[in-house]
């Protein structure tokens, strides 16, 4: 049996495909974008339903949010910003951090250091303060904003190390796009 994960983009070397796969005759059409998918699920519709933390894309019941296009983050509790907006550097377009509306807290390591990237002096680059939320070892960590991520939120250092004590295992996260929040929600963009 032929099991085949379908995300809505295929990489393909440095080429991405999305919206159609054909694998041994069989094509598979998918949406438009990831976007498309992502705010169309059951769990994009049911945090649509709930009030946004004011000030954020992101729904009240969100610990941490972050709105891609802005390149913002914040610490929301009981529907409330803490702290933020601060300044992030994202995933880039080889690497995008992946978008969701219910990722989890799932490990914390102080003095984590990448297994696959290494940092301008050839070893393996730091990731102080890393907090991991999603697939693929995508956490919040301290780090050079001035250069994209392999799919990580880099934040400068104070702010990661107010992330990773604030937040806790299970703690909800949402990476959302503002403008395809606000659409969802049939608001006007902010």
């Amino acid at each position: 049996m032929l099991k085949v994960r379908f995300t809505s983009r295929l990489k393909l070397g440095a080429a991405t495909v999305a919206g159609l796969v054909t694998i041994a005759g069989l094509t598979l059409a998918g949406p438009a974008s990831a976007n498309d998918e992502a705010e169309t699920s059951p769990v994009a519709r049911a945090a649509h339903a709930e009030p946004l933390a004011p000030g954020t894309p992101c729904s009240n019941s969100a610990r941490a949010c972050v709105d891609l296009e802005s390149q913002r983050a914040w610490l929301i509790r009981d529907g409330k910003v803490i702290r933020g907006p601060v300044g992030i550097a994202s995933g880039g377009a080889d690497q995008q951090t992946p978008t969701g509306h219910s990722f989890r807290v799932y490990r914390q390591e102080k003095d984590h250091v990448s297994g696959e990237f290494k940092g301008p002096d050839g070893r393996p680059a730091p990731m102080p303060y890393s907090t991991f939320f999603a697939d693929g070892g995508v956490a919040f960590h301290g780090g050079d904003r001035s250069r994209s991520s392999a799919g990580c939120i880099k934040l400068d250092l104070p702010e990661a190390q107010a992330w990773f004590n604030d937040l806790q295992n299970g703690d909800k996260v949402q990476v959302v796009n503002a403008s395809a929040e606000m659409a969802a929600r049939g608001m006007a963009t902010r």
